[in-house]
């Protein structure tokens, strides 16, 4: 048997979700603090879109660990707020390229500071050595499973 037992509570899903989602509250609260009316959901699109604008949808995909119909909709909202369009692709009309409106473009320092600032509330107390530890432990955990 394995010596990997754990007692109720103590999953690595169980830790790693609960921590996740404490963090994506907190920062959707700083959010509306500052009355920036996105999900966390979009701005996740953003911050991948801000890395490498004009990625296609299968792109996104990708990146944000979501399926098709999740960005389908993502995107569709984006575009309600003005914060993207879709363009069809030169070298394959069955690809949509998702680009930046300059509204998205102004919304990229003041929500990456507001997520930079809750990152370092949820990891107050915690030395740069557990931090190395935990990603280095989380990424092996990831690529065991890929």
């Amino acid at each position: 048997m394995s010596g990997n037992q754990f007692k109720r509570g103590e999953l690595y899903s169980f830790i790693t979700g609960v921590a996740s989602t404490a963090i994506a509250r907190r920062l959707q609260k700083n959010f509306k603090q500052q009355r920036i009316d996105i999900t966390i959901e979009q701005w996740s699109v953003l911050y991948h879109l801000w890395k490498q604008d004009g990625m296609s949808q299968q792109e996104l995909c990708n990146a944000s660990f979501r399926d098709k119909p999740s960005i389908t909709r993502l995107v569709d909202n984006l575009e309600k707020l003005n914060l993207v369009t879709r363009v069809a692709s030169k070298d394959d009309r069955r690809i949509n390229r998702i680009y930046l409106s300059e509204a998205a473009w102004a919304l990229r320092d003041q929500t990456m500071e507001m997520a930079n600032q809750t990152l370092n509330e949820a990891l107050g107390g915690v030395s740069e050595e557990e931090i190395e530890t935990c990603k280095s432990v989380l990424q092996r955990v990831y690529d065991n499973l890929k």
